[in-house]
C-alpha cells in the first residue's frame, strides 16, 4: 500500500472506539463496530469472524471521515444513511427525523385496531422518512397508505423507502401541511380508516435542552412547530375528523410530559379516548382515539 501499514479490522475498531471514546460518546465501541462495518462495507458478524482481515486505503479513509462527523456529534444514523424499524432497515438523511423505537408502538397500535378491518386505507401525517406508514403496509398487504409531509425532501426519502420495502404501488405521497392538500386536491375528500401521526411535538423552550445530535442535525420543523409544541396536534384533532369514517381511528405519537393536557383537548361529542397507551419505559406516548 504505498508504504503505508495495512490497518486491519481489530486495529480499526480499536482506533474508532479509542477516537469516539474521547469525544465523549457512552457507546463508543458500539458506534465504532458500526462505523467500522460502513467503511467497510460488511456485516458486524464479517468484523467478528475476520478481525486479521485489512481495510483497503479507500475503506480507511472512509472510516476516518465517518469517524469524525461522528465525534463531531453528527447522528450514527446520517452517516451510514440507515437506521433499523419496525424490523425493516430505512434510509435516513438529515431531511427526515430519525425512527426512534418508541415510535414503533405507534405501528403496533395501528395494527391492533385495524386487525378486523379488511383493507384498511391509511393516512401517515407527517411521514417523514416513511417508517410508519411503509411498516403498515408491510405488515399489511391488503392495505393502503396515503403519506402527507410538508416537506418534498422528506417524501422522496419516503417514497425511496416505499419501493425499497416492494410497498410503492400501495404507497401515495403527498405535499402537504397537514391535511390541506387534501382539500385542495379533490372535492370529495378522501376517507380513511385511520389516520396515524408522529408530528413535532417539541415545546420550543425543551430545544436547548435536547441532545446535541438531536438539537443541532435533525430537521427542526419535524421536532417542533415552536410554542407548547401541541399546535399540530390541536390540527389533527380539529380536523381528522373530516378526513375518518365513522369509528375511524386517530393515532397520535406525544411527548413525555404531554399527555395530560393532550388529554384535555379530547372533545367527547368527538372523540372516544381508548387509551394512552405507554411505551417500554412507562412514558404516556401513543394517544388512541375513536371517532364518533
Amino acid at each position: 500500500m504505498d508504504g503505508e501499514a495495512e490497518t486491519t479490522i481489530a486495529e480499526a475498531l480499536r482506533g474508532a472506539a479509542e477516537a469516539l471514546r474521547v469525544a465523549g460518546l457512552s457507546e463508543a465501541r458500539r458506534e465504532a463496530g458500526s462505523l467500522v462495518a460502513f467503511a467497510a462495507g460488511r456485516d458486524r458478524t464479517f468484523l467478528l469472524t475476520h478481525p486479521e482481515a485489512p481495510l483497503t486505503r479507500a475503506e480507511a479513509a472512509r472510516l476516518r471521515a465517518a469517524v469524525a462527523r461522528r465525534a463531531a456529534g453528527e447522528p450514527l444514523q446520517y452517516i451510514t444513511g440507515r437506521q433499523e424499524f419496525y424490523g425493516l432497515e430505512f434510509e435516513v438523511n438529515p431531511d427526515v427525523l430519525i425512527p426512534r423505537p418508541e415510535t414503533e408502538l405507534l405501528v403496533e397500535t395501528a395494527l391492533e385496531l385495524l386487525r378486523d378491518t379488511p383493507s384498511p386505507f391509511i393516512c401517515d401525517v407527517g411521514t417523514g422518512s416513511g417508517c410508519v406508514a411503509v411498516s403498515l403496509l408491510h405488515a399489511r398487504p391488503d392495505a393502503r397508505a396515503c403519506a402527507l409531509d410538508i416537506s418534498p425532501d422528506a417524501l422522496r426519502v419516503a417514497a425511496r423507502n416505499a419501493a425499497r420495502h416492494g410497498v410503492a404501488a400501495r404507497f401515495t405521497p403527498l405535499v402537504s401541511d397537514c391535511f390541506d392538500a387534501l382539500r385542495e386536491t379533490r372535492q370529495d375528500a378522501p376517507r380513511f380508516h385511520a389516520v396515524v401521526s408522529n408530528p413535532p411535538y417539541v415545546a420550543e423552550r425543551d430545544l436547548a435542552g435536547l441532545q446535541r445530535e438531536v438539537r443541532d442535525h435533525e430537521p427542526r420543523v419535524a421536532l417542533t412547530p415552536g410554542g407548547d409544541g401541541l399546535s399540530v396536534i390541536r390540527r389533527l384533532f380539529e380536523e381528522a375528523p373530516d378526513f375518518l369514517v365513522p369509528g375511524g381511528h386517530l393515532l397520535i405519537e406525544i411527548g413525555y410530559d404531554q399527555h395530560e393536557r393532550v388529554r384535555q383537548l379530547v372533545r367527547p361529542a368527538v372523540w372516544t379516548l381508548l387509551d394512552i397507551h405507554r411505551d417500554l419505559q412507562g412514558i404516556p406516548r401513543t394517544v388512541a382515539l375513536r371517532r364518533a
